[in-house]
């Protein structure tokens, strides 16, 4: 009997699933670099991108505090089961700001589609193209692309927008939604009192 498969939350707005993960890469001493991505599975947008030798649940924790004090929290977390997404510093942060976590399962990297592209497009364009003295400077590198990524490169998949044009104009559609639902709440009303 095959094992139920989990069931994968799929976005529908923005800030609802974040995933992240890890990219792995070499400075031109052939020393690791260790690049941890966070981006919004809705708008695409490359939420943060950090660069280090190494990585310990602390300061993977750190980014995502610092993202979420700019935006709010997402309901899920989406991530493979590595140490440092599982670690109980990871557990106990998520359950603090009520962030569900949503494991794909081990070798299924299918099962979180849009940032295993993200990831693919980051080391396309950014990190085969560049050639890095050491872990700083591939930062720097690293946040010039994911501006570049966000406020300029268009996606076919957001209709051949970038991601921060794709989230204005959900978030313009929303008001204007809102609005129509508003005005179309408030005739009966008007009408009644004419009357």
């Amino acid at each position: 009997m095959r094992k139920s498969q989990p069931i994968m939350p799929k976005a529908s707005r923005p800030n609802e699933i974040w995933t992240y993960d890890f990219v792995f890469d070499r400075d031109a001493a052939g020393r690791r670099l260790k690049l941890l991505t966070v981006m919004d599975e809705f708008t695409r947008e490359g939420l943060a991108i950090r660069v280090g030798r190494s990585f310990k649940a602390r300061q993977v924790k750190e980014v995502l505090r610092e993202i979420g004090a700019k935006r709010g929290y997402p309901e899920f977390l989406r991530s493979d089961n590595g140490s440092e997404f599982i670690a109980g510093m990871i557990k106990e942060f998520l359950v603090e700001n009520n962030i569900k976590a949503a494991y794909i399962e081990p070798g299924s990297p299918w099962q979180n589609g849009k940032g295993e592209s993200f990831n693919g497009k980051f080391r396309d364009e950014c990190l085969r193209m560049e050639i890095f003295g050491n872990w700083r400077e591939a930062e720097v590198v690293a946040e010039q692309w994911r501006k570049f990524y966000n406020g300029e490169r268009p996606h076919s998949s957001l209709g051949y927008q970038t991601p921060d044009e794709f989230k204005c104009d959900w978030e313009m559609q929303q008001r204007l939604s809102k609005s129509e639902t508003i005005k179309k709440l408030a005739m009966p009303m008007a009408q009644g009192l004419g009357s």
